[in-house]
This record gives structure tokens, sequence and C-alpha cells, in this order.
């Protein structure tokens, strides 16, 4: 475990099982980009991506919960193989579809950490057991949040999370040794 972490936030990370991302200002900046037909496009940070591999591939599970539905965030949650069943699209009740993300997984609030960054994303927030959120969040949000990311949304702030979660789990040197050993047959 990282030394630079006190003893009660180790303890606080130790039983997290699943990180819940809302998407718009976490996943994303919070911009809203339309094309002239109408599309709705997003632009995603290539960091929080690998940060959402790594734990999904250590046994973190990721689950997503927006209020927005988009094919742009669909397309992305499946390009990073997070399970469907963890994706809700459209929430208009986060917390309702909080208790059906955790009952389906047989996790309980403590084991769960989460991410926001705005007013409704705080029924989420005040039940993880360990909550993040980034730089440029609502002072509402920040006031109620385990640890405010130095990166904001859409710039590397869940990539934070995933480090701290998977430092904190034991798991970070491991990932980091394994991607940076040289691949068999090559020199």
């Amino acid at each position: 475990m990282p030394t630079h972490l006190p003893p009660h936030i180790r303890e606080k990370l130790e039983p997290i099982r699943l990180l819940v991302l809302d998407v718009d200002g976490v996943l994303t900046d919070g911009s809203l980009f339309y094309s002239g037909n109408g599309e709705e496009m997003k632009a995603f940070n290539v960091h929080d991506g690998l940060g959402i591999r790594l734990m999904i591939d250590s046994g973190i599970e990721v689950g997503v919960i927006t209020g927005r539905s988009s094919a742009a965030v669909s397309a992305r949650c499946s390009d990073l193989g997070l399970n469907e069943k963890l994706v809700y699209l459209g929430s208009r009740d986060k917390g309702a579809d909080l208790d059906e993300m955790l009952s389906a997984l047989g996790i309980a609030d403590i084991e769960m950490a989460a991410m926001g960054d705005d007013l409704p994303d705080l029924p989420v927030l005040t039940r993880a057991g360990f909550s993040f959120c980034p730089a440029d969040a609502a002072s509402e949000v920040i006031a109620v949040c385990d640890h405010i990311c130095g990166k904001n949304g859409g710039n590397g702030a869940v990539r934070e999370a995933a480090e701290i979660l998977l430092k904190a789990s034991g798991r970070w040197t491991e990932l980091v040794q394994k991607l940076s050993a040289p691949a068999r047959g090559r020199r």
C-alpha cells in the first residue's frame, strides 16, 4: 500500500470492489458537441480509459450512472469492456439505479467508490465507501468527497482515482511491471 495515504484513508479504500462513475464532467470535460445533423459527440481521455481497463483487469468492477443517454457514451463503455449491466444511461434516479447495480453485484455501499462532479451525483457520492471528484467539481460535491483529484473532469481525474484504488489494493506495482516487461521475441 502506498505510504503517502493516511491509515484512515487506506482503511476506507481496502474493501472497494466497484467504482461508479458519472460521465459528463467526469469522463468528459462536460462540453456537449453536436454535429450539423444533431448527433451528440463527446471527447474522452485515453489516460482515463487505461485506468478503467487496469481496474477491470485487476478485478475492480467499473460502472456508469449518467443522466444523459448517448450513443457516444454507449460506444465508449463498450470499447472499454464495461459490463453492459453496469451501464445506466439516461438515469432519472441515480440512487435507485445504484441500488439495482449494487444488488446485482451483491456489493454493499462500503465496497463501492464513486466519482461525480455535480449535484445529481450527490445521492451516489454520499453513499459510497469512498468518494472522488474532479478538481473542477461543484463546491457542494467537493464538500462531501473523500478525495478531490488534482485533474479536471475529462482530463485524467478518473485515471488518478484508478491509480489510488490500485495502489491501495497493492496491485499497481505489479501492473506497471507487467506493462513494462518486453514482449517475448522482441529486443
